[in-house]
């Protein structure tokens, strides 16, 4: 069990503790409530984390390595912020995606890069929300504006590597 694993559970059973001191029925709703979110969360995380294992095999050989490779500097950097700010999906999909990417031979700060990208440009909540709602003149300014931002996590992911010599970055 990693370290960030732990984390969240101390974290969860601290608030369930403090739920619980405050009120033995806000405790039991408290449960109620994460029980049913992760009854919706289960069926989707079940197909993810196969899917990434999936893909990865999938992935043809040497492709990741020689696009997104560690080797592919600022061009793989380019290529992953534009395919993540493409990727459709939430993190159940993004995620074990990058995971099965890694495990093909992608580099982490590309996947640094390829995660801002989802994260950032979301061209996918940008058609179905943002241009609706905020307008056409609105998301040009926004673009423009954090284009740049997955590109310098990726280079910045790339200087940071050095770091975290021999460190499994999964």
């Amino acid at each position: 069990m990693s370290f960030g694993v732990i984390a969240i559970w101390v974290v969860a059973l601290g608030a369930l503790a403090m739920c619980l001191r405050r009120s033995p029925a806000l405790g039991r709703r408290a449960v109620a409530d994460a029980g049913g979110a992760l009854w919706r969360v289960l069926p989707v995380m079940l197909m993810a984390l196969p899917m990434a294992a999936f893909i990865a095999e999938l992935i043809p050989a040497g492709w990741a390595e020689q696009w997104l490779g560690p080797d592919s500097g600022f061009v793989g950097v380019v290529l992953a912020s534009l395919a993540g700010g493409m990727l459709p999906g939430g993190p159940f999909v993004t995620f074990p995606l990058v995971l099965g990417f890694l495990k093909a031979g992608a580099g982490p700060a590309q996947m640094v890069a390829l995660i801002s990208g989802w994260a950032i440009l979301g061209m996918h909540r940008t058609l179905a929300w943002e241009l609706p709602i905020l307008g056409g003149r609105f998301i040009v300014l926004r673009l423009m504006a954090s284009f740049a931002l997955p590109l310098l996590a990726g280079m910045a992911a790339e200087l940071l590597l050095p770091l975290f010599p021999g460190a499994s970055l999964r």
